[in-house]
């Protein structure tokens, strides 16, 4: 369990513009189905191989999606669904439904706890990366999140990883960062959730 100045960082990380620097990663993720249900947002491509931003924040953006609606209520309880209304940008790994429903139903119920928020926040934070981070730009190895540990993002032929998590969906941009959808929930090292 991490201790209350550490879930204190991550808290004001997390809601605060943090500036990192901005991270490259490069890899284009194709021939990956997303749930018929993953929200679009809107986004057409670009002829310079970016994508058009969405309507919306992140937080718009995951409000709208029924893929998203445990991530959600995740943010909600970590107190932490104003933090991705912020300038940022952020690079979001979006877990779905079905990555959280992957959790032991018990763990998910504690996370949500109001004595657990610091936790759930740490976790939360993980899954976001400081800067706005596309699929264009995504390269292999160890890329800081706003939690403080590294995620890895490796490549194998067209399928991306994020700390073994698969990225089912990319790129889905919003006017301050951008949502890669992944189908693991996160769990930073050494955070033991039994």
């Amino acid at each position: 369990m991490p201790s209350a100045a550490t879930t204190d960082a991550v808290s004001e990380t997390v809601a605060g513009e943090t500036t990192m620097g901005e991270t490259v990663i490069d890899a284009t993720v194709t021939g990956v189905e997303a749930p018929a249900d993953m929200p679009t947002a809107d986004v057409a491509p670009r002829t310079d191989g970016a994508t058009a931003m969405a309507a919306g924040t992140l937080t718009q953006i995951v409000s709208q999606g029924e893929s998203f609606s445990t991530l959600e209520a995740a943010l909600k309880a970590a107190g932490l669904d104003g933090a991705l209304n912020e300038a940022g940008p952020f690079t979001v790994f979006a877990p779905t439904n079905e990555a959280f429903a992957a959790l032991p139903e018990e763990t998910l119920q504690a996370l949500l706890q109001p004595e657990n928020q610091r936790v759930l926040q740490q976790i939360l934070a993980y899954h976001v990366v400081s800067g706005s981070v596309t699929s264009d730009a995504i390269q292999p190895g160890e890329v800081a999140t706003v939690e403080g540990n590294s995620v890895a993002i490796a490549q194998d032929g067209e399928t991306v990883t994020v700390s073994g998590a698969r990225v089912i969906q990319a790129d889905i941009v919003a006017s301050n960062g951008v949502i890669h959808v992944i189908d693991q929930v996160l769990i930073p090292p050494g955070l033991d959730l039994q």
